[in-house]
């Protein structure tokens, strides 16, 4: 674990308030909502101490959460589907809606998928990639094999966001912070995952990622749990309807100018979840099946139904 953390940082401390440690990328936008939180002492009206792990990636997350060095990461709900079914009890609270998009320049003549036939397409992640696997699935349904018919690029997020910048992609499938520096460029966006989601069963946008717990922890500290969730969606709130709280975290976003920080904004503002849990889980349950069926055993494991206590239901109201 010392190897994965980089800092371990204590914000708002309260006498005898309690402490809920929390994993977070430093880059990720966890870490926007944890500095609102601090700014405007969300955590101290909370009556918590959040005790902040600064770590490298996603997977020093888990790692993390899997030790017992951290309560609350950010992760999807595949992932914790999938530990379910290998016996870790975790369970997940949607954080956000926010998807990836196939982004193309503003001039570019790719006016639909089957456009991308004969084309290079550069695809964030890998090969079992969620957003890339649900885009497939779609357009299978129309007809059109993307895997084989066009010419696939995978990489890292910066990587293919630089090389579709240097002309070097006629296409990129990309995570959404990603497509919103593209979006800044004069990018366009050919198909957005949230409407993939739509039209492969899904009844509203779905939050695919979300604070991910073990229901053990939550179970001992259940008005924790709630006071945490209540935090949070105050945070929020405040950057769903301050344009200045963003200047104020414009240099942690990393922005490089004004017009990427309004398209992190806006689509930040998009993903912030406005539906109940049970609706939430209705739809994962439909993707998961789409996921199980083009991932197979490497994606999801044996299970081919999201396990039964993936979704935590313990929130007041949801």
């Amino acid at each position: 674990m010392a190897a994965i953390v980089l800092t371990v940082a204590q914000f708002g401390p309260c006498r005898g308030a309690e402490t809920v440690r929390v994993a977070v990328q430093k880059s990720g936008t966890f870490a926007w909502e944890l500095a609102v939180i601090r700014a405007h002492g969300l955590d101290r009206k909370a009556d918590l101490s959040v005790q902040v792990l600064e770590l490298a990636s996603p997977e020093a997350g888990k790692i993390a959460l899997r030790a017992g060095s951290a309560d609350i990461i950010v992760s999807d709900w595949l992932w914790v589907s999938r530990e379910r079914g290998l016996g870790a009890r975790l369970t997940f609270y949607p954080y956000s809606s926010a998807l990836g998009a196939v982004m193309v320049p503003a001039e570019s003549p790719i006016r639909k998928l089957a456009d991308l036939r004969g084309r290079k397409l550069a695809v964030a992640g890998g090969p079992i990639d969620k957003s890339w696997l649900l885009l497939q699935a779609w357009s299978k349904q129309g007809g059109i094999d993307l895997k084989s018919e066009s010419t696939i690029v995978y990489g890292a997020p910066p990587l293919l966001t630089a090389k579709t910048l240097g002309g070097e992609m006629d296409a990129t499938l990309n995570y959404w912070n990603f497509c919103a520096v593209l979006e800044a460029k004069g990018f366009r966006r050919l198909a957005g995952i949230e409407d993939v989601v739509l039209k492969l069963g899904a009844t509203g946008r779905t939050a695919m990622i979300g604070y991910v717990f073990d229901e053990n922890w939550a179970s001992a500290n259940q008005d924790v749990a709630a006071r945490f969730i209540a935090m949070t969606r105050a945070a929020k709130e405040i950057l769903a309807t301050s344009d200045a709280e963003w200047d104020k975290i414009a240099a942690l976003t990393g922005a490089a100018d004004a017009a990427t920080l309004r398209a992190y904004r806006d689509r930040y503002r998009e993903g912030i979840p406005r539906r109940l849990i049970a609706e939430e889980e209705a739809d994962a349950r439909v993707l998961y099946r789409v996921l199980a069926t083009a991932g197979g055993r490497e994606l999801v494991g044996p299970a081919t139904e999201l396990d039964s206590g993936t979704f935590y239901h313990a929130i007041p109201g949801d």
